[in-house]
């Protein structure tokens, strides 16, 4: 009995020894022993029996029962039974309650042992990866240091002491290379808890990987003083990093750059020589751009909100440096800003220049009938279309040199009538297309645009009111990172997006797809909606 009872506290020492060179809790093993046992006794009495086993924690001591539950009607008899024979085992069994019969002890095979064995590297390995998840999930975002293991298919596989983590390939900086036992320095990007167990995936790409490097080289970046606002790299080759200083004793450039480069320096070196631009931040997006593109100089932006698109003029003689080589320095610029860039020389902009002012004046010499003379001035101040000459207040025409009030009445009257004979021209050609009257009553449409909606197939007012808001006045959709026009059927005649999306409401309204009252608190919740996000930019 001694040398049994020996055995026992054996097992559990040996449980306690594995739960402390594994680092998981000991009951884990003993529950892993447990199920061992059960699966051992299953194998002699018949798999379909309910057979548990349990070790006592303190003395080792093993039992074996077979349990069946009371149930009203029996389905399985291998594991239930009815209440009248429950109650002739326990007279106080009810329905649903546990009947356990001891099962006599048994002497384990090689076989059962085996089995145990099985179950218990099983067990093992479950709760190592469920330690390992949770050790390294709230690491997500951070910089790791480990050692390189080996290298499978040109991915890296990094031992960072309790796991391992794979660098890919493509998250390797370009003529990068490991061997086996080099010390490597990567950013967390990711942790999943997978079916073959917990996958840390690294990046030295990541423009996260740069920001965690300067913020372990930057105490300022580190104590919150100065913030890294935006990050763009071309791994290995250059990069762009835009910095704001909250303290106005406090450069940020000259923080991150360190004493002699010594702080930038230890990044780049870290980074394989990758080149890093450090560009204080500015809230104006012009400003901003205009720092990101150096070392070129800017001449001129020029911001389209809605496209989400700065065009920029530069000297002629620092386009390349502007565009830089392949295109890399715009490149960065526009990863860092955010904005599409178009880059254009200041003698490419005064012959764009050149052009558009050439084409509004011949439009207007020849709708008004007017000289040379009168198309210029009007275009210098900056008149664009027949309708604002036809239809501004008198006094903006006559404040214009030698256009007294005859002439600007005379320059009106001729505007309205080419309007009109324009729109009678397009009238006449949107009814041979076989648009309906209904189109042609709807307010808000001109006889212009009706003749834009006809080249599309719209041609009764049903089809109008099928059309979605950005059909009609276009946009934008960004697509693989990238954001991508779309052309509106009414764009070239200024209709905003609120304007389409406000004529398709009305004619869905007069067709009585929408209830008036239900359009009445849509408007209204996204007038509610917009003040929101306005206050909201206002606080941030």
């Amino acid at each position: 009995m001694a040398t049994v009872a020996a055995n026992k506290l054996e097992l559990l020492q040996i449980a306690d020894a594995v739960a402390r060179e594994k680092m998981i809790e000991p009951g884990l093993v003993i529950e892993a022993l447990e199920e061992s046992y059960a699966r051992a006794a299953k194998a002699r009495y018949g798999a379909d029996y309910d057979i548990r086993a349990h070790i006592d924690r303190k003395s080792g001591d093993l039992t074996m029962e077979r349990v069946r539950t009371v149930v009203e009607e029996v389905e399985d008899h291998f594991t239930e039974l009815d209440l009248e024979d429950g109650r002739e085992i326990d007279p106080q069994a009810e329905i649903g309650t546990e009947i356990r019969d001891p099962l006599p002890p048994m002497d384990f095979s090689r076989i059962g042992a085996q089995s145990a064995k099985q179950v218990i590297m099983q067990r093992v390995r479950e709760a190592e990866r469920e330690r390992q998840y949770e050790e390294f999930k709230d690491r997500k975002g951070t910089i790791i240091n480990g050692l390189v293991k080996r290298t499978e298919y040109g991915n890296v596989i990094v031992d960072v002491g309790r796991g391992e983590a794979m660098l890919r390939r493509d998250q390797l900086i370009q003529r990068e290379a490991f061997r086996n036992g080099d010390r490597i320095r990567a950013f967390i990007k990711d942790v999943r808890l997978e079916q073959r167990g917990p996958q840390i995936f690294l990046s030295r790409t990541a423009p996260e990987f740069m920001a965690e490097l300067f913020k372990m080289e930057v105490p300022e970046i580190y104590d919150g003083v100065i913030e890294i606002k935006a990050v763009a790299r071309d791994p290995g080759s250059r990069a762009k990093i835009g910095v704001i200083s909250y303290d106005s004793g406090i450069d940020p450039v000259g923080a991150c750059v360190g004493m002699r480069g010594s702080r930038v320096q230890a990044v780049v070196n870290e980074l394989n020589g990758e080149k890093i631009d450090i560009i204080p931040w500015n809230d104006d997006a012009a400003t901003f751009l205009v720092n990101a593109l150096q070392p070129a100089e800017v001449a001129k932006v020029v911001m389209d909100e809605d496209a989400g698109r700065i065009e920029v003029v530069v000297p002629d003689e620092q386009l390349s440096l502007a565009i830089g080589r392949r295109g890399q320095n715009v490149r960065l610029a526009s990863q860092l800003t955010g904005w599409d860039i178009d880059i254009m020389t200041e003698a490419e902009e005064s012959e764009r220049r050149q052009a558009e002012f050439a084409e509004r004046s011949k439009l207007f010499m020849e709708a008004l009938d007017a000289d040379e003379m009168v198309a210029q001035l009007l275009v210098s101040e900056g008149f664009t279309s027949l309708e604002e000459v036809a239809y501004v207040e008198l006094d903006e025409l006559t404040v214009i040199d030698g256009f007294d009030d005859e002439t600007a009445q005379e320059l009106q009257t001729r505007a309205r009538e080419a309007l009109d004979a324009i729109n009678a021209a397009a009238t006449e050609k949107a009814r041979e297309m076989g648009v309906e009257d209904s189109l042609f009553e709807f307010e808000g449409l001109t006889p212009q645009m009706i003749v834009a909606l006809a080249e599309d197939g719209i041609k009764t007012l049903e089809d109008f009111a099928q059309c979605a808001d950005w059909e009609l006045a276009g946009g934008y959709t960004t697509i693989d990172g990238k954001r991508v026009k779309d052309d509106g059927l009414l764009e070239q005649f200024d209709v905003s997006l609120e304007e389409a999306r406000e004529l398709v409401m009305t004619a869905r309204v007069l067709l009585g797809y929408i209830d008036p009252e239900e359009l009445v608190a849509q408007q209204a919740a996204d007038a509610e909606e917009a003040e929101g996000e306005e206050t909201e930019e206002a606080e941030g």
